[in-house]
């Protein structure tokens, strides 16, 4: 039969094993992580596996002081989040926002592009040719 201290050892290697591992997962999405609140939510997630793996440790040595250095963790780790976030709305425009007006930019360009793509078909057709047409190789019009 297997006894409760073996089993105990298996569930502390298991528990710092899924720590590890979403330890690096974290620092994986911190690094590629797209935008500034990305990142700061990754860093709020490191705190929180610091303190499991703090408590872990705590739990398989015994010693209860590990509690109060979990504890004092979180409450820095929760203050750290706050200043961020307060950081990041101070800034005004998110990355987010600078992206999306880049698109909307981006498609009001090819609306006119289109329109001034109609407006010279529009003309050739009545006899008005403008000339050729810089990139325009056939008589056909692609439409997007």
């Amino acid at each position: 039969m297997i006894s409760v201290a073996t089993i105990f050892d298996h569930a502390v290697t298991l528990a710092l094993g899924i720590l590890s591992v979403s330890f690096l997962v974290t620092i994986y999405r911190i690094v590629k992580g797209p935008t500034l609140p990305d990142r700061i939510l990754g860093l709020d997630m490191l705190v929180a596996i610091a303190i499991g793996f703090i408590a872990v440790i705590g739990i398989k040595t015994g010693y209860t002081l590990y509690v109060d250095v979990a504890i004092a963790l979180g409450l820095v780790g929760f203050l750290a989040t706050v200043a961020f976030a307060r950081f990041v709305l101070s800034r005004g425009k998110t990355e987010d926002d600078i992206l999306s007006e880049a698109r909307e930019a981006a498609s009001a360009a090819r609306r006119q592009a289109k329109a001034a793509a109609k407006a010279r078909s529009g003309s050739a057709v009545k006899g008005l040719d403008p000339g050729p047409v810089a990139g325009k190789t056939s008589g056909r019009q692609d439409n997007e």
